[in-house]
């Protein structure tokens, strides 16, 4: 045994004291050595190899081969004479001969060396030395450590303060410190590997030529990150654009084009700069070259056959794009200086926020390009989202389902780019396939700096756009002041896009020549910075002088361009003066062409449906796969199909067989319907079930709602991912890009609405009043107090309330068009169903109005099943529509004169209040009314209620605390209403006595029998739980007490 291990550690000591060179020239010739593998296998030195088991058997063999050479197999026998014959460590093995031929990832080990240059072939039997094939792995790392470490040197920032850390060093040690060569090896030639296109046609190079090539590609005023992407591919796609020699050249008439956009984006801001010194523009100087690159794109992207490009960006450099990029009338743009009045209704918003839809002639392409550019707040990036939504859909609708025809662009200050979540959220979306837009396109206008803030304080990554990391997007940073350079990264990245269709980011290194704003002082905080930026030449200056040098241009065609846009701005200048008034509908980036067109504006179709097809669709919904015996069905879903099968033939609908019946009804019109969040399509309380999953085979599943008829509008229902802020701007993105279609959010608890707080804020309760931006998104919000605990209760209804703009201190005039008109005017809907058929007339009012609003519907969690909450077919069916008030139906309506308390409720507590009523047989004192639609508050129909109880006492109640849910509403709106309703009753003894007769015990006068009365203003008042500070108790008991006094409230006469 003790032999054969010192055999086998002679044996095992290659790559321990020996160089891998030595070892390798130790093999035979032939032998075929893999370059590059797609699987790693480990070597035999690295094994375990000596453990229990395996000495064992090498010991077995081994006393075998002692007794009888012949009994082992050759190679055992070749091995063991070799060992015992004093062969050096690494050579006693002889493998087999390779007859096999060499696979395509593998080449023999004589074609690393090539035969000129001097050097030996191995193929000539002359003795190599092992200095040779290690020079020849050192350069292929190289090779590869430019690939991936190049950009760490690259000439990036046009103020050379970022590279700092690199003073007094070697750039090249940076890159390759490990690897030594001295100045008489780079004369050598060097075999290429596959990996690399430095040569074009050449398959060697000499060191000097390949070390020269490399730091053109990857260090010179261009930056790849591109490496960690995992598909070979794509790097070697991208290799093949960046490395070969004066790849980034770029013709005479290509340069003249830079140097024409170039002067427009310059003279742009330098014209505004002049006209209006004072005002907040936010304009593009240092980054001028932002416009050029992005028409690059277009470019380059309408070549490849997009047709339209929809674009977000944050206020930095949005004038100059608006003007430049979507050639927005210039005298619209200076109009939006002059502070005039709008023509038109909303409140508008500041000029750098404001978006646009052009359709224009390509002039470079000769094809027609639609550009629209998102409307946004000040809240970088939260446009991001938006966009994607918008752009999905727009592919959806043109069947574009690969999207070459419809693409986005992103832009990003690097600050933001960096420090905002909703970046990452999107970028998350950007492969799922029911949100992916097939790439996008994003450029980061890095200026070094964000407000006052260093990049060592902003972020933690080396770079600003390391969050496209994650989704394997490469990433090419290029110098600001390098306009062919930024027009060669522009056209790669169009063309990237097209490919593969996946997102991809430039990064222009530039800086801000001004503050903030221009009216901001950069040197409080930045004074070194800017001390450096006054020095430096615009990037007009620089490449002007350039072109004239190399002789493309002359200095006097220089002035003419500038001069001749000079004068366009000057005339658009004049034509702005004439005007009066601005118009908000110039500034739309979502128009609806032809849907308020021939439409009576307060005019709205009917919301029931035939009975015929409420059955059809119940039934389909209640169905599995027709013709599919074998889609195997979980056994608890059969039961749920079965009892909504016999709901349909009992003419009643559940929460989840109504919304069924709306979505389906609204198919059959032709309206697409989308339901988006995560989990809808089970639905989060396991009541939905839109998607059926076949329990044997994976990814077989069946959408009943898609196959209702033939001719049917698409339905998609879509779980998402774990994301409120990215996929709720996702979904307002995709609603406003057509009014025929129903899009829907449900959060997963409407108390996790609030991560998307930003996006319900700046786009859907403002959007329209801001932007002249209708949309019809609906939000689902599962909301009620149910012991669940604090972040399981409330999705805060009173946020949303507090959003409704309407005056609560104004009663509208009653007319026949009430509801319309005040639908019409309000900026959103806020409604808490407490019924089936609600939702249903809900849901589908939201098609059948003649214009779009959003709605906030609270729904329910227990009531999905509980056995009172149900409606029947003649609640839906046509004829019927939406009731924004359910009446009190019971004994209490057909004895209103004696009834002692009205109470008003909304939502789920109706059925508390009703159980608690019948158990104290108090039905005829108390009647119950409900608000199904809270906002915009209902005044017609509850003035008639309240005169219809003059007697009673009037109530609000509600589960939610008293500083939450609808109160802080409704109070101040039935205080109007009850101002000019008075209630006429007896008047008290102590106030028709006068107080002396009170005080002596009798009258002062001859006593009358005729009772007095008094006209008082009737009032309501609060049953519900006490002001808290959170939403709802954690303690089980507690939540019981709570609603055992408000019940108790409740019936106290």
């Amino acid at each position: 045994m003790h032999r054969a291990r010192v055999i086998l550690q002679a044996s095992n000591k290659i790559g321990n004291s020996e160089r891998f060179a030595s070892w390798l020239l130790n093999k035979p010739q032939a032998a075929a050595m893999t370059v590059q593998a797609n699987r790693l296998k480990s070597s035999t030195a690295a094994e375990p190899f000596l453990n229990g088991s395996s000495s064992a058997y090498v010991e077995t063999m081994y006393n075998a081969w002692l007794t009888d050479p012949n009994s082992v197999h050759a190679s055992w026998d070749a091995f063991f004479r070799n060992a015992t014959n004093g062969a050096q460590p690494g050579v006693a093995y002889t493998p087999p001969p390779n007859l096999a031929p060499y696979s395509k990832n593998e080449v023999p080990l004589t074609s690393l060396v090539p035969a000129s240059g001097g050097m030996p072939s191995i193929a000539a039997g002359s003795p190599i030395n092992e200095k040779i094939i290690d020079d020849h792995l050192a350069v292929q790392a190289i090779i590869r450590s430019y690939q991936i470490r190049g950009h760490h040197i690259a000439k990036l920032d046009p103020l050379e303060i970022a590279n700092y850390k690199l003073a007094g060093k070697n750039p090249r040690e940076v890159i390759h410190n490990s690897y030594r060569f001295d100045e008489a090896d780079m004369d050598r030639v060097f075999k290429l590997p596959s990996t690399t296109f430095i040569g074009e046609k050449e398959k060697a190079l000499p060191l000097r030529e390949i070390l020269n090539r490399l730091e053109e590609a990857y260090c010179n005023n261009i930056g790849i990150e591109f490496m960690f992407i995992n598909s070979l591919e794509q790097c070697n796609w991208i290799r093949q654009r960046m490395e070969p020699p004066n790849v980034t050249k770029m013709s005479p008439d290509q340069k003249r084009l830079i140097l024409a956009r170039l002067t427009r984006s310059t003279g742009f801001e330098n014209f505004l700069a002049k006209k209006w010194s004072s005002e907040k523009r936010f304009g593009l100087e240092g980054c001028e070259i932002l416009i050029p690159a992005m028409k690059q794109v277009i470019d380059t992207s309408t070549r490849l056959g997009v047709e339209s490009i929809i674009m977000g960006m944050p206020h930095r450099g949005r004038l100059n794009v608006l003007a430049n990029v979507c050639r927005k009338p210039l005298h619209q743009l200076f109009t939006q200086f002059a502070g005039l009045e709008a023509e038109d209704d909303g409140s508008g918003d500041v000029k750098y926020h404001l978006g646009t839809y052009i359709e224009r002639l390509n002039r470079v392409t000769n094809k027609n390009i639609r550009l629209a550019v998102c409307a946004n707040p000040s809240h970088l990036e939260a446009v991001d989202p938006v966009v994607q939504g918008k752009t999905r859909a727009e592919q959806f609708y043109r069947g574009d389902n690969e999207g070459k025809k419809v693409m986005s662009i992103l832009l990003h200050g690097d600050a933001a780019f960096a420090g905002q979540g909703v970046v990452f959220e999107t970028m998350h979306l950007s492969d799922l396939p029911a949100y992916t837009t097939h790439g996008t396109v994003h450029i980061v206008v890095n200026n070094q700096i964000g407000f006052t803030t260093d990049p060592r304080h902003s972020r933690s990554s080396a770079y600003c756009t390391d969050v496209a990391r994650v989704v394997n997007a490469p990433i090419f940073h290029v110098n600001g002041d390098s306009p062919e350079a930024v027009m060669h990264v522009c056209n790669v990245a169009a063309e990237w896009r097209a490919t593969f269709h996946k997102d991809v980011v430039i990064d222009i290194v530039s800086y801000r020549r001004n503050g903030h704003n221009e009216v901001d002082e950069p040197m409080f905080t930045q004074p070194l910075m800017y001390q450096k930026i006054r020095k430096t030449k615009p990037v007009l200056e620089i490449y002007a002088d350039r072109l004239i040098a190399e002789g493309v241009v002359t200095a006097e065609e220089v002035k003419d361009v500038k001069d001749k846009y000079e004068k366009i701005c000057e005339d658009a200048y004049n034509q702005a003066k004439q005007e009066t008034h601005i118009k908000y509908k110039d500034w739309l980036d979502s128009p609806w062409s032809g849907f308020f067109e021939g439409k009576d504006p307060l005019k709205m179709s009917p919301t029931g449906v035939v009975e015929e097809t409420l059955v059809h669709i119940g039934k389909r919904f209640s169905s599995p796969p027709p013709n599919a015996a074998e889609f195997e069905i979980h056994k608890g879903l059969l039961r749920i199909l079965k009892a909504r099968m016999e709901m349909v033939e009992n003419r009643t609908v559940d929460w989840a067989l109504a919304e069924a019946m709306a979505f389906g009804s609204l198919l059959k019109e032709g309206i697409h319907v989308r339901l988006s969040g995560e989990d809808v399509e089970r639905g989060t309380f396991s009541h939905r079930h839109h998607v059926l999953h076949h329990q044997k085979v994976d990814k077989a599943t069946y959408c009943p709602l898609a196959h209702l008829y033939p001719d049917q509008a698409p339905y998609t229902v879509c779980n998402s991912s774990l994301s409120e802020y990215g996929v709720l701007g996702f979904e307002v993105g995709y609603s406003v890009t057509n009014p025929n279609a129903l899009v829907l959010w449900e959060a997963q608890f409407g108390d996790f609405n609030n991560v998307a707080q930003c996006i319900i804020d700046q786009f859907i309760s403002s959007g329209q009043a801001k932007w002249v931006r209708q949309s019809g998104i609906v939000l689902l919000q599962p909301h009620g107090m149910e012991g669940m605990g604090p972040e399981h209760s409330s999705a805060r209804l009173e946020r949303f309330l507090q959003m409704s703009a309407d005056d609560p201190d104004y009663m509208p005039p009653e007319s026949p068009d009430y509801e319309v008109r005040q639908l019409h005017d309000c900026n959103w809907v806020v409604a808490n169903c407490s019924n089936p058929a609600s939702l249903f007339h809900i849901l589908r009012r939201q098609i059948a109005l003649p214009f779009r609003k959003p709605l906030i519907l609270m729904t329910p969690k227990s009531l999905l099943r509980h056995p009172e909450c149900k409606s029947s077919f003649d609640d839906m069916r046509d004829g019927t529509a939406f009731k924004r008030l359910i009446p009190e139906e019971g004994p209490a309506a057909d004895n209103a004169a004696n009834v002692r308390k009205v109470a008003f409720c909304s939502g789920r507590v109706y059925y508390d209040l009703l159980k608690q009523r019948r158990d104290r047989g108090l039905e005829k004192d108390i009647a119950v009314v409900r608000l199904e639609q809270i906002s915009p508050f209902p005044y017609d129909l509850i003035k008639a209620e309240i005169a219809k109880y003059p007697n009673a006492q009037l109530v609000w109640s509600q589960e939610e605390h008293k500083n939450m849910g609808a109160w802080s509403y409704v109070e101040p709106r039935f205080r109007t209403l009850l101002q000019n309703q008075k209630q006429i009753r007896p008047q008290s003894r102590s106030q028709s006595v006068g107080w002396l007769s009170q005080l002596l015990g009798r009258a002062d006068g001859p006593q009358t029998e005729q009772p007095q009365t008094e006209t008082v203003p009737r009032t309501i008042s609060y049953n519900g739980r006490a002001t808290a500070a959170s939403p709802a108790t954690g303690s089980k008991a507690a939540h019981t007490k709570e609603l055992r006094n408000l019940l108790d409230e409740f019936c106290v006469l």
